[in-house]
């Protein structure tokens, strides 16, 4: 025999107010289902399950309660009369199916970030926390539904981000955060497909220009010639930077994570966190002296380069090293920037860019640069090149040293 009963969540939100979730009881297992609706405690009736008198719109806001207490007494009733021995996930299920829209955005989104906590996707959680804090901070309150997302909301949090600063890139992050969100929800039968906004309102629109973050070979060849700095954060920067360009733009978290049984004699072998394709790089003469560099001057740890200094990090503490080392990363390849006479400064991402940009440079065709960097289709790829022309060359790391 199952029990129902509507709640608060015991989490408190900014505003004073609580989560009303319904409770499933059945063998003595607990099931918690997040409704979207919020209430102060003082306006509560947790005996009853029931939002007081005193709370404004009381008695449409229970006539809302009770439609959804109904909906789960008719499915208890129908996997009683189907003789259903149900599980409390086959109940949620069920229930989630025949919702409408009125289910919390952020509410779901604190169970999707938690997930992506629990499975160690920290660079996803990353994005999606801030997001949510970003809309939170748009719309001003944490009731927001999947029913207000429309057309009209998404331009208006587009106009929100332009007017305190938000680029093209950094608007479609989080445009992306909030639509994989709806698509998940979509497909864990929370909402309806009908009411997607996404088809109208086109994140595509959102292209940044990554030609200005990429470096040309003169470039590159100055900061070769750059010699000893007196800083050895300046030389790291420097190594990191050169590394992650012969490496066909290995990016800061991979070299991060980068180990001695990592390299071969002639190779490196390792799968892009981001992307989960596997590399195997040939060691150019470039790599060769850098990694020679830190087998005398390293961390004298099984990594490679001196950012992380132990194996026992949690994947918090890895994010939060990660977030550090890669901003002083960035302010040390803006001083190299001034000593190298660059007229522009540029980030550790401006070495993959710079990797396809050279590449196209010398000649090499756009399929060959695309496989080199791991893209899973020739667009991203004709994103970065769209303004060169197109040749075929062997060997298309090697061009780069000639």
């Amino acid at each position: 025999m199952a029990s129902i009963k509507f709640k608060l969540k015991n989490k408190e939100y900014a505003n004073g107010e609580y989560p009303i979730v319904l409770q499933i009881i059945k063998n003595r297992k607990t099931k918690i289902i997040s409704l979207g609706f919020f209430a102060q405690p003082k306006n509560w009736d947790s005996k009853g399950g029931s939002f007081k008198s005193n709370r404004s719109n009381a008695v449409v806001l229970n006539a809302a309660l009770e439609k959804i207490k109904l909906r789960a007494h008719l499915i208890l009733l129908e996997f009683e009369e189907e003789g259903v021995n149900f599980t409390l996930k086959e109940f949620e299920d069920k229930f989630r199916t025949t919702s409408n829209e009125s289910i919390s955005v952020f509410e779901f989104w604190d169970e999707i970030i938690t997930e992506m906590e629990n499975s160690k996707r920290m660079g996803n959680a990353r994005v999606n926390k801030e997001t949510s804090k970003s809309i939170k901070k748009f719309y001003g309150s944490d009731e927001l539904t999947f029913g207000q997302v429309n057309v009209y909301f998404l331009e208006k949090y587009e106009v929100f981000l332009r007017k305190n600063g938000g680029s093209n890139g950094g608007i479609g992050v989080k445009m992306r955060a909030l639509r994989a969100l709806y698509n998940i929800a979509i497909r864990r039968g929370l909402i309806k497909k009908s009411k997607y906004p996404f088809i109208d309102y086109k994140i595509s629109k959102l292209k940044s220009n990554p030609f200005k973050r990429a470096l040309s070979m003169d470039a590159i060849k100055k900061i070769e010639r750059l010699e000893d700095m007196g800083s050895n954060r300046l030389n790291n920067a420097k190594n990191y930077f050169l590394f992650s360009f012969y490496t066909r733009g290995m990016n800061f978290a991979d070299m991060m994570s980068l180990k001695w049984t990592n390299v071969s004699e002639n190779n490196i072998y390792y799968t892009r966190a981001k992307t989960k394709v596997s590399f195997v790089i040939k060691i150019l003469p470039p790599i060769r002296d850098i990694l020679e560099y830190y087998k005398l001057y390293g961390n004298q740890t099984n990594y490679i380069f001196p950012i992380l200094f132990r194996e026992d990090y949690t994947p918090n503490q890895l994010q939060n090293r990660k977030k550090k080392m890669l901003s002083e990363y960035n302010q040390d390849l803006r001083h190299i920037a001034r000593l190298c006479g660059l007229d522009k400064s540029f980030t550790s991402y401006a070495a993959r860019h710079s990797f396809a940009n050279c590449l196209k440079q010398k000649g090499v065709s756009t399929d060959i640069i695309s496989e080199s960097m791991g893209h899973q289709n020739l667009g991203v790829t004709q994103a970065y090149l769209k303004t060169l022309g197109n040749t075929i060359l062997d060997n298309a790391c090697e061009v780069l040293l000639e």
